[in-house]
């Protein structure tokens, strides 16, 4: 059974792939995915701890390793970024391997329309099996851990970090189209458009999603709120009962 690949690859507005993309070398061990709201504190009120209410947008991030050996030289030509060098050492130049990486991270110029001349990064989809997220790239740390006695570099780490603006969740062909359930006018809407609970004293998200008949939603009500400990509610705490996400399989 062939193993198979993560893959990376640039995509135009419509979210649509501009080119095959490429493979990386080794499967990463993880994907850290993490979500988050914009919230900022409620002046109304009396005194005490002010609790946070839901302002924004939420984002999601997507955190990963790679790496990238050419101890072996390993890695073929369409591996590599493409040089007009074809010694043997050039080849063996692990970031001859890391410069596609590097190069999803360079803003391209908008050509037309009211932004044009503007810079802006390209959009960048990691595809791996079901899982996959469209992102922008917002972090990339190269290091370099192995070198020939020529002082060639051999062995590299690359940790990204690509974030998207929304709050994302899907398996395959998911990933990327309008989720039906945040659009307005529906029954579960975008977090923070909907009155909001205060959360009691010593309670907890799942007993409060129980008591108004969404014991099964608590986790998709906790994802959507921001909420990192739904078991510990600080008393007052402002939550959207009707927040859902697409979320799991």
């Amino acid at each position: 059974m062939t193993l198979k690949k993560a893959r990376l690859l640039t995509l135009d507005n419509n979210n649509n792939p501009k080119d095959k993309g490429f493979d990386v070398q080794f499967n990463p061990e993880t994907l850290k995915v993490s979500y988050s709201n914009q919230l900022e504190a409620n002046d109304k009120g009396g005194g005490g701890a002010k609790p946070k209410q839901f302002v924004g947008k939420g984002s999601t991030k997507l955190a990963v390793q790679l790496v990238f050996d050419t101890t072996g030289s390993s890695l073929d030509d369409s591996q590599l970024a493409s040089s007009g060098e074809a010694s043997k050492l050039s080849k063996q130049d692990v970031r001859k391997a890391t410069k596609k990486v590097i190069d999803l991270m360079t803003p391209s110029q908008i050509k037309s329309g009211k932004e044009k001349g503007k810079q802006v990064p390209p959009k960048v989809r990691l595809l791996w099996g079901s899982f996959k997220f469209d992102g922008i790239m917002e972090s990339l740390e190269e290091s370099l851990e192995f070198f020939s006695p020529e002082g060639i570099p051999l062995r590299a780490t690359l940790s990204l970090s690509l974030t998207q603006q929304e709050i994302q969740f899907g398996v395959g062909e998911d990933v990327g189209k309008p989720d039906q359930a945040n659009k307005p006018g529906t029954a579960a809407s975008t977090p923070g458009t909907q009155p909001l609970t205060s959360a009691p004293a010593n309670s907890n998200l799942p007993s409060m999603a129980s008591q108004m008949g969404q014991g099964a939603n608590w986790q998709n009500i906790a994802a959507a709120n921001g909420i990192e400990n739904p078991r510990q509610l600080a008393p007052g705490q402002l939550i959207d009962m009707n927040a859902t996400l697409k979320f799991g399989l």
